[in-house]
């Protein structure tokens, strides 16, 4: 594993667990190098995390939208820094430069890329681990909604299991490394066709 993207908030959270947090994921990246790749920002979550791996050596690579540069929040001691015109060209950069994912506390934007990825692998376009680094219990109701989905009919198992839930970095690392694609996923059962 080469690259791991890192999504998640723009904003610190009410809670400074969070950003330590995210400082650790960033300097366990680097002390295992791996590469980060990061939607480029330099404040919040994604601040730490860029911040954490850079202090340990770490590679930081970011992809960040236009819009967002002119308003300076571009990390500016990331190795490379992708600028792309639109959030999709940011999300499609992101997931084509990474070997897995993983998912710290967010709002919206990073549900939308997780959600995008997961969609993605789902689909069959990538075959690639997405975790969900579950600090404090942050994202246990979307793992409770994941498996609703799934009992009532809209996730199939195979694609529940897409997404790795993880409350230590070590424990993390290990599933990431370990995992691999189920033969034959598909979000169709031959009933559907």
């Amino acid at each position: 594993m080469q690259r791991i993207c890192v999504f998640c908030g723009a904003n610190p959270g009410n809670s400074s667990r969070y950003v330590e947090v995210a400082r650790e994921l960033g300097g366990e990246l680097a002390r295992r190098g791996i590469g980060l790749v990061y939607g480029g920002g330099n404040v919040g979550l994604m601040g730490a995390v860029a911040d954490g791996a850079l202090a340990a050596g770490g590679r930081v690579t970011g992809v960040i939208p236009r819009a967002l540069v002119e308003r300076e929040l571009a990390h500016k001691g990331a190795h490379e820094m992708h600028v792309v015109d639109t959030m999709h060209q940011r999300k499609a950069l992101m997931a084509e430069l990474s070997d897995a994912f993983v998912a710290l506390p967010g709002g919206y934007g990073t549900l939308d890329e997780l959600c995008e990825v997961l969609t993605w692998a789902q689909l069959g376009f990538h075959a690639k681990p997405i975790a969900l680094f579950d600090v404090d219990g942050y994202w246990e109701p979307l793992g409770a909604m994941f498996d609703r989905a799934a009992e009532r009919g809209f996730i199939g198992a195979a694609n529940r299991r897409l997404v790795l839930e993880e409350r230590s970095l070590p424990r993390l690392f290990e599933r990431l490394s370990r995992w691999h694609p189920e033969l034959g996923e598909r979000w169709l059962t031959e009933a559907d066709l």
